[in-house]
């Protein structure tokens, strides 16, 4: 099942996206079930979220640039750094004994089609990177390496 944020004239609605995108001018549409949540991150607090998403509700299309941060307001986003071995050489980096964690903020989040500004002290400075974000979909505190898994409710670029 894919779960999105979309943004609307009214604020933002989770929606369960359903078919194939299509091409409309120079738009690219996609097509989903607008569900009784104003987002992803709602959607996931709401308890048995896999099956709320399921529910039928009412059908929608939108343009890829209304998506919207999948969760806009996430409790916690922690980050693990230096994780890439290729990236630690070109920083001439010593690779760590362990995970270096550090944290974003909410407001870092943008979604995929949305203007990012710089300011111009940043401009000679800028560089890419690709961060895979693990959507956790229920609370868990000292889980087990083998449960892990179970507590994932998805994946996202970030």
């Amino acid at each position: 099942m894919k779960l999105a944020t979309v943004k609307t004239a009214f604020g933002t609605t989770a929606v369960r996206l359903e078919g194939e995108a299509t091409s409309l001018m120079s738009s690219t549409m996609l097509t989903g079930i607008e569900l009784d949540f104003d987002d992803v991150g709602a959607l996931l607090r709401s308890g048995d979220w896999s099956k709320a998403a399921e529910l039928s509700g009412e059908p929608m299309v939108f343009a890829t640039e209304d998506l919207a941060p999948v969760v806009p307001q996430p409790e916690k986003i922690i980050c693990v750094g230096l994780n890439y071995a290729k990236h630690i050489r070109e920083m001439n980096r010593e690779f760590p004994e362990h995970p270096t964690l550090f944290i974003k903020f909410a407001d870092a989040l943008t979604g995929p089609y949305d203007d990012v500004f710089i300011p111009e002290y940043g401009t000679a400075k800028l560089d890419y990177e690709g961060e895979l974000a693990v959507v956790i979909g229920k609370r868990a505190h000292r889980v087990a390496e083998d449960e892990a898994l179970d507590f994932v409710a998805g994946y996202a670029i970030m």
